[in-house]
């Protein structure tokens, strides 16, 4: 007699025991009685023929069977959502409910010019929006928590398309009573010995500006890593140090020239590349194609002034 094949219950169940290491907090999330869940386990473990789980008293552990299926088990969740999304953009057309991750040094900054218009030609699309530390919103795409990030590169991983929506210059934050203030232009040799204050490690940003530093001879202070792009903000106020920042941030927040004077280092090519990323495999790649092209194109009317650049723009380089 044939297993009984699995409900796309039980593998919800599955997946949300194995992400929240309890049976009861799984069950907290999902909504269900402790005991159904239970049951719904041991009535999949019996029609696979194996144990997913080893049970204690402070929790439940993936076994080796487990581990390798619970990617599959995620897969088959994704696969039935994108058959109902894509029955929705049949019907009505572009559109569904999807859960996009976002860097804390991008989303203030980019989300309020992009948001509206976004819901305006899709009218039935519905953004989550989560904030968090890129190499987190990482692990969450590729573990199926997030449908889609909007990320700055780098962003490596076989399993993920990444299409590139703009490039973003960095630029020179100096006090306002700093020499280099006074110059008209700012050449590489003028930054040596420096000190330039950066983001945490755990942010490209770091990992830019530290190469960058390197190569001019500045020194980067490991003592005051900002916790944001504020953070950093106040700290070149107080002269601190100088500070490279994001165009997009310098367009949205700095408006106070008689304390800060925001420039450029001649010949100096430090920028980021922002990307909208998601799974190769994913049921609904064409409509996320179709989706970067929309907030490209949004992202190129409404920030016409924070200096951005498109890989179709001719009329600007890097």
């Amino acid at each position: 007699m044939a297993n009984k094949t699995p409900t796309l219950k039980q593998l919800e169940y599955f997946v949300a025991i194995a992400e929240s290491k309890t049976f009861r907090r799984a069950a907290e999330q999902i909504g269900v009685s402790q005991p159904t869940l239970t049951s719904q386990m041991y009535i999949l473990e019996k029609s696979l023929q194996v144990s997913l789980f080893e049970r204690s008293r402070t929790g439940a552990v993936l076994t080796p069977v487990g581990r390798d299926l619970l990617n599959n088990a995620r897969q088959v969740l994704e696969e039935m959502k994108g058959l109902v999304d894509q029955a929705g953009m049949i019907r009505h057309g572009p559109g569904g409910t999807f859960r996009i991750g976002v860097s804390p040094t991008v989303g203030p900054y980019l989300l309020p010019h992009i948001m509206s218009e976004l819901h305006q030609e899709y009218s039935t699309l519905k953004l989550y929006v989560r904030e968090n530390m890129p190499h987190i919103l990482e692990l969450d795409l590729l573990e199926g928590r997030l449908d889609l990030l909007l990320i700055p590169l780098p962003f490596s991983g076989s399993t993920v398309t990444t299409e590139v929506l703009f490039h973003e210059p960095l630029q020179l934050i100096v006090p306002a009573d700093h020499k280099l203030a006074k110059l008209k232009t700012i050449k590489p040799s003028h930054l040596r010995n420096q000190d330039v204050l950066t983001l945490e490690a755990q942010y490209s940003h770091y990992h830019q500006v530290q190469k960058a530093c390197d190569e001019l001879g500045a020194h980067v202070l490991r003592d005051y890593e900002g916790t944001s792009l504020d953070a950093l903000r106040q700290m070149v106020v107080m002269s601190m140090g100088l500070a490279f920042l994001p165009s997009l941030y310098v367009h949205s927040e700095i408006h106070e020239p008689e304390s800060l004077v925001v420039t450029k280092v001649e010949k100096l090519n430090l920028h980021r590349t922002h990307v909208l990323a998601w799974r190769k495999k994913s049921p609904n790649r064409v409509f996320y194609q179709q989706l970067a092209q929309s907030i490209r194109q949004l992202v190129k009317k409404n920030l016409g002034e924070a200096q951005l650049v498109f890989s179709d723009d001719n009329e600007k380089s890097l």
